[in-house]
């Protein structure tokens, strides 16, 4: 063993992380936004500017909003990462790192966002 420090099973966590929370999260937006509300099954007042803001504006709305944010967010990075060594297209280093520090900086961005609204 060199002693080499890897960051990638940090990057493979969050990206699974993200994927459940995107797998799981996309479905049921869908569900209510797509089907409920326009078929009636849930009223359209409750999806309403006012409401969405106040749960928006809660300490567990703040907390779902940026995980899911986050997640996604490192998911996506992740994906598109590793999909370019799929087409062929293998990223050096500089690539690495305009990647994940763009992923790092828009999660930062987020939390930032989260805690001054």
């Amino acid at each position: 063993m060199n002693g080499k420090r890897h960051f990638e099973p940090l990057f493979w966590s969050l990206f699974g992380a993200g994927g459940i929370v995107t797998a799981m999260a996309t479905p049921v937006l869908v569900l209510i936004v797509g089907l409920c509300v326009p078929l009636g099954i849930i009223p359209a007042d409750a999806l309403s500017y006012d409401r969405m803001m106040a749960f928006a504006g809660s300490w567990f709305g703040r907390l779902a909003l940026a995980g899911v944010i986050i997640l996604s967010l490192w998911h996506c990075v992740h994906r598109i990462y590793h999909s370019l060594h799929d087409f062929g297209f293998h990223p050096g280093f500089a690539m690495k790192t305009l990647f994940y520090g763009s992923a790092l900086v828009f999660s930062i961005a987020t939390v930032t966002m989260v805690l001054l609204v």
